[in-house]
């Protein structure tokens, strides 16, 4: 408990700073309650996502917020479809006050239903100062700001077994094209270079991302992603080549294209860290470290770390991420206390909670890299953060959801199907294309 209290009474400070106002006792209380207890007796009810690890980690987060303030809060659990829980509870009268979005195709459809409040000038002045205008462009619907990108992920990350390599007698890869031909000699020396998952369909379009971002560019990347360019374009039918030269080699992935379609995200970092390894790498954002140590007992820098994802021919380095945007609700019956705690999110002293908790990213840029616990996680920030503008959402989490994020169905089918058989990267395209048109409504 003495540790939070010397972050909180640090963190006031850089929330005086972001806030221009008297933060930590003295002067009139600020909405974000710098200690003054400003909000005692009410209760903010926040809805999200997150369960298990991730939900007590942020509840953390959410008792230093009822530290500072003397606000109580309440996490209610939506599960993955949080559009439709969210909106029975607006029907049923219950709406929450805070709702962590997972996705911004979600948060914009939130946005156009008329459900979320714009944050207001104090939370947009400290959003400003500690956020990449990349985060604020997300979480903008027609030029109003409703979003603030509290955790984020990041999606350009290739985990390995540095024994595996090491036996191999190859380092990290700096292209695309270097990775796959380390990829054969690691297999050539007994080990299946690449764990995929092709169960899941979402690790696909990741997998997709990367490659198409490095080889088309950022430009290209936003058209495709609000659909203002076709799947049928020529750099959407080059990426799928790109990442056909992968998927169609059986001697790089573990079981080959049978064995990937039965593999599950955790089952794929399992083929790599479990006790019974069968391949070297698997390509996943940085949350894999969390499923190598805690599931299976690894040391994340040690007997498991990672590299950049790496470019792809004349491209550069691609960084996609995603991440969680707290919004308000207008219908929630304390809007005006759940926008004090966005005004708490919205500081590095709230990000640093959760960091120094572990499982955890922030695109905060004021928040202090000593507040992660480890060496890797650190990098991996840093990385986030380095980017800045560069940094590309998630192409199928702006999507809606029946092209990028429905099981069997758009974007996550058709790329299963391609892995299965990918000789034909244009019947491909095409088939993305329908699909899509027919989800954008053009």
């Amino acid at each position: 408990m003495m540790r939070r209290r010397t972050t909180l009474i640090t963190g006031c400070t850089a929330l005086v700073l972001a806030l221009g106002a008297t933060a930590c006792g003295g002067g009139d209380p600020v909405s974000a309650g710098g200690g003054d207890k400003s909000l005692d007796g009410q209760t903010v009810t926040v809805a999200g996502v997150w369960s298990g690890s991730e939900q007590q980690n942020f509840q953390k987060v959410l008792d230093a917020f009822t530290e500072k303030t003397g606000a109580k809060t309440q996490f209610v659990s939506t599960g993955d479809n949080v559009s439709t829980v969210v909106g029975s509870k607006i029907e049923g009268g219950n709406a929450p006050d805070v709702v962590m979005v997972p996705q911004v195709g979600v948060l914009k459809q939130f946005a156009e239903k008329g459900w979320l409040k714009p944050l207001d000038k104090d939370v947009q002045s400290t959003v400003k100062d500690n956020f990449a205008q990349v985060w604020r462009d997300y979480g903008t619907v027609d030029d109003t700001l409703y979003g603030l990108y509290f955790k984020a992920a990041h999606k350009s990350t290739v985990w390995y077994s540095p024994e595996a390599l090491e036996q191999a007698g190859v380092k990290e890869p700096k292209t695309f094209d270097e990775m796959l031909e380390n990829g054969k000699t690691i297999s050539d020396s007994g080990l299946a270079a690449f764990s995929v998952a092709g169960q899941d369909g979402w690790t696909l379009t990741d997998w997709f991302e990367n490659v198409y971002l490095s080889q088309a560019g950022p430009e290209k990347y936003d058209a495709l992603a609000a659909h203002e360019i076709k799947w049928t374009d020529p750099t959407v039918v080059d990426a799928l080549t790109t990442l056909g030269k992968l998927f169609k080699d059986k001697q790089l992935i573990a079981g080959g294209q049978k064995g990937a379609l039965n593999t599950d995200f955790p089952g794929s970092v399992e083929k790599v860290f479990g006790p019974k390894a069968e391949a070297a790498m698997v390509y996943e954002g940085d949350f894999v470290a969390g499923v190598a140590k805690d599931q299976f007992g690894r040391t994340i820098g040690t007997d498991a770390d990672f590299f950049p994802f790496p470019p792809v021919g004349d491209g550069k380095a691609p960084v996609v991420s995603g991440g969680d945007a707290a919004v308000v609700l207008k219908d929630g019956k304390n809007s005006e206390a759940g926008m004090a705690l966005m005004e708490y999110l919205a500081t590095p002293e709230a990000a640093a909670v959760w960091a120094e908790a572990g499982g955890f990213l922030s695109p905060n840029k004021k928040l202090d890299l000593a507040s992660y616990g480890d060496d890797v996680t650190r990098a991996t920030a840093e990385s986030l953060i380095n980017a800045g503008d560069s940094v590309r959402f998630d192409m199928s989490d702006q999507a809606p959801a029946a092209f990028g994020g429905t099981k069997g169905a758009g974007e996550w089918k058709i790329l299963q199907d391609f892995l299965r058989d990918p000789a034909d990267p244009a019947k491909t395209a095409a088939e993305l294309e329908a699909a899509a048109a027919k989800a954008y409504g053009n």
